[in-house]
């Protein structure tokens, strides 16, 4: 079996979405910086708004068109499964860096943010999907559960 992405037949700018990885590193370096649960709340009802339908709302994907317009940056299509997937990560990994802050577990704040940290910035720098891995592997040992 080889190895392949989550794929839903929908694609997505991939410069827009490094450009949005690029913010969500900003804001994860920030909150670890700070541990300001409003800039991790904002990260949060921005990956809801992307994820759930609402893109045009999204002030990270806005700021992405601009500077995508304003550079006149290249357009690379790529599926949207896999980028969708990332953000579903994202999200979880928002709500966890919340919650942890609010329970004053700030060793676990700090282990969830560096791996969120580090998986954002593989694809920002690297274009390497970590979702598109993990996804890899659970369908490999859960198949039945991605029919």
């Amino acid at each position: 079996m080889a190895q392949q992405c989550p794929l839903i037949f929908r694609q997505v700018d991939a410069t827009v979405v490094r450009i949005n990885t690029l913010f969500v590193v900003l804001g994860i370096i920030g909150f670890m910086v700070t541990y300001n649960t409003l800039i991790v709340s904002f990260l949060i009802v921005d990956f809801f708004l992307r994820l759930y339908g609402y893109k045009q709302f999204s002030p990270i994907n806005r700021g992405s068109l601009l500077i995508q317009q304003k550079l006149s940056l290249g357009i690379k299509m790529e599926d949207a499964g896999a980028k969708r997937l990332a953000a579903f990560f994202g999200l979880v990994f928002s709500i966890f860096l919340l919650a942890g802050t609010l329970l004053n577990a700030y060793a676990a704040v700090t282990v969830i943010g560096g791996i969120f940290l580090f998986c954002a910035s593989l694809e920002l720098f690297f274009g390497y999907c970590v979702a598109c891995k993990i996804y890899y592997i659970a369908k490999k040992i859960y198949p039945k559960w991605f029919e």
